[in-house]
């Protein structure tokens, strides 16, 4: 029996975690306390933003990546929503762009200058007004300029455009229940939706109309997420019926089956996955945890492969997750996570080793 077939050949099987040192990370801040599983943190090449505590009203802090260290109680936020923020994108055409969705039922888009804040920011640069609920999910469309999409507990999902402010396609009447995470295809031809009903759905926004749906992806009540992969496949995190955590693939031309399924752990937090592309690594972060674990997607059975954990001693409240032109390729970086503590932000790298 040849080695070869006992370990996989892998480029990623030793991928390894790194934090930074103490005084790259951003201190003191008072991470927001919502109890709504969004990420809490979004980073681009620039900036990294994240959703803090704030009296009277929802506030998020915008932070130049240079700017560590500990930051000044009196440094000014985005402070332009009445109700509490819970979700924040950045803008993947234009690095000083930011959308964010509140309990106020508004989404606002907001201009950061050059060189991050030096005062408070109140007015965005456009306001839209069309969900009746809260507004839980915010994702621009990865191809598209202008265009996002958002989604609320009304169980409507909208898709804008931000450059004239108006509605261009109003999809209700697709969800009976609430919607748990949006994702855009590589493309941005269709995007996939994972549903408290336990349903996934693909959805074809320019028609209006389900392509493809999957009734009880996952047989636990608690919450799903789904996300499109490169070749169109669809990456599900979720929770059996004895609440045990799961993974699943599945193939969109025939969702009868998962073409792989994979049980974690019997933990409470739900599951964040971030993909990348490039690499065909699926990161998954568990809310509450302290580690991330990472599998690689292949074209063979059995499609997903563990590569390792990264553990620390601190339980996560969020994750930002850097796209890939803000890496730095020369060290091997292949992926770094911005972990939200309870009072502060701690970048983890990851590298791949290279002899």
């Amino acid at each position: 029996m040849s080695f070869r077939k006992v370990v996989r050949q892998s480029k990623f099987r030793h991928v390894f975690g790194q934090p930074v040192k103490t005084d790259q990370c951003y201190d003191d801040i008072r991470v927001s306390r919502v109890t709504w599983d969004s990420t809490f943190c979004a980073v681009n090449p620039s900036f990294v933003a994240i959703i803090v505590e704030a009296s009277g009203g929802g506030a998020f802090l915008v932070l130049p990546l240079h700017k560590t260290g500990r930051i000044d109680k009196s440094y000014p936020t985005v402070c332009g929503h009445t109700g509490p923020v819970l979700d924040i994108d950045w803008c993947p055409h234009n690095d000083h762009v930011i959308a964010s969705g509140s309990e106020d039922c508004t989404v606002m888009v907001w201009q950061i200058p050059e060189n991050g804040l030096s005062q408070p920011l109140t007015e965005p640069v456009v306001v839209l007004e069309g969900h009746s609920k809260r507004v839980g999910i915010v994702t621009w469309h990865p191809t598209a300029r202008n265009v996002l999409l958002s989604a609320g507990c009304d169980n409507v999902v909208l898709i804008w455009n931000v450059g004239t402010a108006e509605e261009l396609y109003r999809l209700d009447g697709l969800h009976p229940d609430l919607i748990y995470s949006v994702s855009w295809s590589r493309d941005g031809s269709l995007f996939c939706t994972a549903c408290k009903d336990k349903s996934i759905r693909v959805i074809d926004p320019r028609r209006g109309t389900v392509v493809a749906e999957k009734e009880r992806a996952h047989e636990g009540a608690r919450p799903m997420r789904a996300i499109f992969l490169a070749d169109g496949k669809i990456f599900t995190t979720g929770f059996s019926r004895m609440s045990e955590r799961q993974l699943a693939l599945w193939d969109t031309e025939n969702l009868e089956e998962p073409m792989g399924l994979q049980e974690l752990d019997s933990s409470n937090g739900a599951l964040l996955p971030f993909y990348d592309p490039d690499t065909s690594v699926v990161y998954v972060c568990g809310k509450g945890d302290s580690s991330i674990r990472y599998f690689e997607i292949t074209e063979e059975p059995p499609y997903i492969h563990f590569l390792n954990t990264f553990t620390s001693k601190e339980p996560q409240r969020g994750m930002g997750w850097m796209p890939k032109r803000g890496l730095d390729v020369s060290k091997c970086e292949i992926a770094r996570f911005y972990k939200l503590h309870e009072r502060k932000c701690e970048p983890i790298i990851m590298t791949v080793p290279r002899k």
